[in-house]
């Protein structure tokens, strides 16, 4: 991809023969041409988001009907897990198709469609592909998000604050887990103070969202978190109240007064 071309284009013919190549050397009778002739015509006047969902309809109809197989042989083309902290709009572009693939097609099967998440967004992203699954199986998913909190990979800890955001950019709207925004607030606990700025910014985006509906819950959490002086606490206060404090909000205002500098 050129720094010149829009990023749709490369969710086309280009990735198609990228994927293909993948592929091949563990399905070998992966019908390389036919992917990649419908990736060419079925994308080329569709936008990002349905190019990406062009490309997971052709996998799913290529690869092996079989859910659970046509995961196993996508899981062998992640690559190397992203060590930065950058995200999915730096490393990883080609993996879009895959999260897709597994939203779309691997709601019946939770235990290894999360584990597929997982590994996705180490190198990509799984923020979006996250989601129905949160919605589908809320017990199940917070479940195992309170287990990913501890993870030794920021990027699955970030998943953690990111994939339940209320109000996530270019992604559907969601309700707060199971109706209730103690839920989200249990789950950004120990990412508040949490080694990674990336992390951290990302706590701080999911409180701002939890400030428009449930502003007050969201201002007393913070103030009883604030109060114990930590400074990293009071950098994703400022942060995550910042909808509040531009609409001219006092005790948003007030409360960040008691942030130490």
């Amino acid at each position: 991809m050129t720094a010149t071309m829009p990023l749709k284009h490369y969710f086309g013919v280009e990735l198609a023969e990228r994927l293909s190549s993948l592929i091949q050397p563990h399905y070998p009778d992966f019908p390389a041409d036919i992917f990649i002739n419908a990736v060419a015509v079925k994308s080329e006047p569709l936008e990002l988001k349905g190019r990406v969902a062009v490309i997971a309809e052709q996998l799913q109809i290529t690869l092996p009907s079989s859910y659970p197989e046509a995961l196993l042989i996508l899981l062998k083309i992640l690559g190397p897990e992203n060590e930065t902290e950058q995200g999915m709009f730096t490393n990883g572009y080609f993996l879009m198709p895959v999260a897709y693939f597994v939203e779309k097609y691997g709601q019946e099967y939770f235990d290894i469609s999360m584990n597929a998440l997982y590994e996705i967004t180490k190198r990509h992203t799984s923020e979006y592909a996250l989601r129905p699954f949160l919605e589908r199986y809320p017990d199940d998913s917070i479940k195992l998000l309170e287990f990913w909190q501890h993870d030794p990979n920021l990027h699955v800890r970030r998943l953690v604050s990111e994939g339940p955001r209320p109000r996530l950019p270019w992604a559907k709207r969601i309700g707060v887990l199971k109706g209730d925004p103690a839920h989200n607030l249990t789950l950004l606990e120990c990412l508040l103070n949490d080694p990674s700025l990336y992390v951290r910014k990302s706590v701080a985006n999911h409180l701002n969202d939890l400030s428009k509906d449930y502003k007050e819950i969201t201002l007393d959490w913070l103030r009883d978190r604030i109060e114990q002086d930590d400074i990293r606490v009071g950098r994703v206060a400022h942060h995550g109240l910042r909808s509040l404090v531009k609409s001219g909000d006092r005790n948003a205002i007030d409360l960040l007064k008691l942030v130490k500098k």
